[in-house]
């Protein structure tokens, strides 16, 4: 199967074009947005994170920033620093340099005068990107070159019956036809060790998944905190679901069937094909950004209570299995699974509907999140600010 896409200089495939206006640091986070505000076709990065931070958070911020500047959906990127923070605009450049040979440009706002100058730059980079990336023309690609990213939020038992099934027949899907699926969320995983250690490539792959859950239950009890205290929150509870390994069963049905190649920590760069694990909190958008980071070109996320949420470098599809959120937030969710809830019809016939809808926003077709505008942003870290 083809779809059309933006072919990248380094030879990765893009389904949509953006200019990214890329912040080093909270501090420079709103000269990025006066940027991008300012230039049709440029999206920017609210980045919470770059400073006052342990040298594993700067590294993890590295990490991911210089992997939104490397996906496929983005066509260049203007990077903003303000001078004094941890995470140096010199230094992601040359960390972006070493993944993507991309159109890059760069500017310290102390270096060059402050904002407004900073500003008048910037905005004169990414008119030019955005001038050129106008230029590109969708061609014809092969399906496996695509990463699909599998979210689910504000889970609810319908999750598990129906929206979470439909998408592992989508993942399953894609994996058999040579492309990449990456399954998240590592505290959601919590109670199916030993299900998903069997669906594991081989022993190497399936010690890296045990303790990747285990490091992470671990991570929380050294603060003196049981995981189990925030999962499942509290609208997981008022829908249904009561325990996490109750909520993990439904969670790993995102990932349909298919045998686990590989694990990746968070943020890192997917290089295998068919069905990966990515090391993600719990959390949507920071999980969201590490898969996207990691080269996802788009998002399917399950939910049953209902979200919002959406990304500004990638597309994220919204399905529900609950009927009475799809009619409270039909402005939020592209996709409504409840009717095998009601037995009218089957997850195989279901999936099909939603591979054809995931196709549609493949060969740009925008989803409401993307309609709407949403460019929510989160970043895991391991220890508060210094």
């Amino acid at each position: 199967m083809k779809f059309k896409g933006y072919r990248r200089p380094d030879g990765k495939i893009g389904i949509r074009n953006h200019v990214l206006i890329l912040p080093c640091s909270l501090c420079a986070s709103e000269t990025a947005r006066f940027i991008a505000s300012q230039v049709p076709g440029a999206v920017y990065i609210p980045n919470q994170g770059g400073c006052a931070a342990s040298a594993a958070d700067i590294e993890m911020t590295f990490k991911v920033l210089s992997g939104f500047a490397a996906n496929p959906n983005v066509y260049g990127t203007v990077v903003i620093g303000n001078s004094c923070e941890g995470v140096q605009a010199p230094v992601l450049v040359e960390r972006i340099k070493a993944l993507t040979n991309k159109p890059l440009e760069s500017i310290v706002i102390r270096e060059v005068g402050g904002t407004i100058k900073a500003v008048e730059l910037g905005v004169k980079y990414a008119m030019k990107m955005s001038m050129d990336a106008s230029m590109c023309v969708r061609e014809e690609a092969d399906i496996s070159e695509l990463i699909l990213a599998t979210e689910c939020g504000g889970s609810d038992p319908t999750s598990g019956l129906a929206a979470n099934p439909t998408l592992g027949y989508v993942s399953d899907k894609l994996v058999g036809m040579g492309a990449t699926s990456i399954l998240s969320e590592t505290t959601e995983l919590m109670g199916t060790e030993d299900i998903l250690a069997a669906r594991c490539i081989d022993e190497r792959v399936a010690k890296d998944l045990l303790d990747m859950i285990k490091n992470n239950e671990e991570h929380f009890a050294l603060a003196g905190e049981n995981i189990r205290d925030g999962n499942p929150s509290p609208g997981n509870k008022e829908g249904g679901l009561t325990t996490i390994e109750e909520k993990s069963l439904g969670c790993i049905n995102k990932a349909g069937y298919s045998t686990i190649n590989e694990v990746y920590g968070y943020g890192e760069q997917v290089d295998k094909k068919g069905l990966v694990v990515m090391d993600t909190p719990g959390q949507d958008i920071a999980s969201i950004a590490a898969m996207v980071a990691g080269g996802a070109q788009i998002v399917i996320f399950t939910t049953g209570r209902g979200t919002p949420t959406g990304n500004g470098i990638v597309p994220v599809i919204k399905i529900t299995g609950n009927a009475e959120t799809f009619s409270l937030m039909n402005d939020n969710i592209d996709f409504d699974a409840s009717a095998i809830v009601a037995g009218k019809a089957s997850i195989a016939d279901t999936g099909e509907k939603l591979f054809e809808l995931m196709m549609e926003v493949v060969n740009g077709k925008v989803s409401k999140a993307e309609a709407l505008g949403f460019n929510d942003m989160s970043m895991a870290r391991k220890c508060n600010f210094c």
